[in-house]
Order: structure tokens, then sequence, then C-alpha cells
């Protein structure tokens, strides 16, 4: 489950709540997504909150932009984050998608590469293991709970993507906007071939949609609402285009259904991403998600 990080108004009690419900079950992870020119809430400094807010539940970016953060400084977050949390985190990492937020921040949009983000995550991985990256006394710390540092999943939509990132990542956090559950099967294969070719175990395979909880036409005007707001970098009439299909809208027997369908090509995780802070949809999500624990 994803915490409603890109929803307006939210406060730390909201977020506090939405993180102890899921932690209490049934779900596997509790994940949350990064934006720098947005309201949403500092991936880091929320990642810190959750390790003491939860017990159980992993802690997954979904996901976290090396290239608008010094790797070092990054490393030395995420390994305390994992410290806090007792080694119940998990990396996220893409190339991200706008430009605002590259600048933002000053970061070089030249960097906003599949090798720039490879680039980063080899310095995270000395950090992590312990090497000294300068000549400084003692190396950056930190040393992470999980040997060698949290597992890394790649973000992602494209086989291009994937395969490029088979030699240093544990897996895939991908998303799909219409459901597609062939399209999708299609880029776990492409993971599935990679790891193999690359002589490594096979890929945690995840993937995200969002989701509106409830009856007629109310959860597709609340996906709309959402979408609207989110994707504030894409023209109004685009996205009032994609709007209809885009992400998933009912009730309980009708996610239980498109779960199961996910399940049959051997996702490991959804992801589930809301379009609402109300706590009555995540519970909704709970009474069907028990049955996949």
């Amino acid at each position: 489950m994803t915490l409603p990080v890109m929803e307006p108004d939210l406060d730390a009690a909201v977020l506090k709540e939405w993180a102890r419900v899921v932690d209490d079950g049934p779900f596997s992870s509790l994940c949350w997504g990064e934006r720098i020119a947005f309201g949403n809430p500092d991936s880091l400094t929320l990642l810190g909150a959750l390790a003491a807010w939860t017990d159980r539940v992993r802690l997954v970016t979904t996901v976290i932009v090396p290239q608008l953060h010094d790797p070092v400084m990054l490393a030395k977050g995420l390994a305390t984050g994992d410290m806090l949390s007792g080694g119940r985190l998990t990396v996220g990492i893409g190339v991200g998608g706008r430009q605002e937020d590259y600048d933002a921040v000053g970061a070089d949009m030249a960097s906003q590469t599949m090798r720039g983000m490879a680039e980063r995550v080899a310095i995270m991985k000395r950090v992590w293991a312990g090497e000294k990256v300068t000549e400084s006394v003692l190396p950056v710390g930190p040393s992470p709970v999980q040997p060698g540092g949290p597992p890394l999943m790649v973000g992602t939509i494209g086989p291009k993507t994937v395969r490029s990132a088979a030699t240093w990542a544990d897996g895939m956090a991908g998303t799909t906007l219409d459901l597609d559950v062939t399209k999708q099967n299609e880029l776990f294969d492409v993971a599935r071939t990679a790891w193999s070719e690359a002589g490594k175990p096979k890929p945690h395979l995840a993937t995200s949609f969002w989701f509106a909880m409830g009856e007629g036409d109310g959860p597709r005007a609340q996906m709309h609402r959402h979408l609207r707001r989110y994707m504030n970098w894409i023209p109004a009439e685009f996205v009032d285009a994609m709007a209809p299909t885009t992400g998933w809208a009912g009730g309980e027997d009708e996610l239980h259904d498109v779960l199961r369908t996910f399940e049959a090509i051997g996702t490991d995780e959804i992801h589930l991403i809301p379009t609402s802070s109300d706590i009555d949809q995540l519970r909704r999500v709970a009474d069907v998600a028990k049955d996949f624990a």
C-alpha cells in the first residue's frame, strides 16, 4: 500500500494513521513516492517517521530519484532509515520524469539517464559496503542493517530500462496505467531473461496502479480529480482523455478479481496507489488484500 503523500491537506496525524493501519496488516509493504516541486513530504524525513511508526511492514521508496540528491548523503540517509527500521527498507529508484524537479534542486538534466542513475548507485553501494569514498579518517556511516545495503528495485515501464538495471538491481517496481496484464507479463519476461543472463536469482517483480474504492460514478470521478492534480505537468486535456482508462475504480469483488489476474502472471507485489486520503478506502482494500497475504 502506498501512502497518500500526493493528496492535499496532509498532516502527521493522517500519515501516522495510514502507516499504522498498513502495519497492522495484511499488507507486505508500505510505499511512498518522491517529487520536489510539489506539496508532498520529503522522502528521507518521512522514512525516519515511518521507521518509528511501524514495526512489521517493509518500507519501500517508489521511487526516489538519485540524480536529485548527493549520492553519498542519499546513501547515508537510506542507511539510517534501514538502521532505524531494523532492516525493513527496500529502495525503489528511477530517473524521474519531470524537469521541474531537476530544476528545483539544480540537478543536471543530462544526468536523467540510466547511466547517470547507475553511476550514483555504484557510489551508494560503496558507502553501504563501508568503503571510503574520500580520504576521510572514517568511512561514511551508519552501516545498513541489511548486508550490502537495502535491496534495490528499478522503477520502470520500459524493457530497455529493465535490461540495463539487471546488473545492479534486485527487481523492478514498475507501474501500469491501464492494467494491461498481457503487456505487464511481457515486461516481467524481459526482467526474468535479463536477470538470468546476468547470472542472478530471479528478480522481485512488482507493479503498481492507482485505485479508487466505491460504487457508482464516484470512484472514477475521484480518480480523475487525483490525476488532474498529480499530473500537473501534462496539459489538462491530455489528462482528461486518459482519465477514463487510467487506474482502477470499483468495489471489493472487482478489485479481488483484478489482483488475481496479476497473481496469475507471477507478480510478487502490487503497490496500490490511493487517490484519496480517506482511511475508509484503505480499510476496504485491507479486507480484499487479506486473501493474498
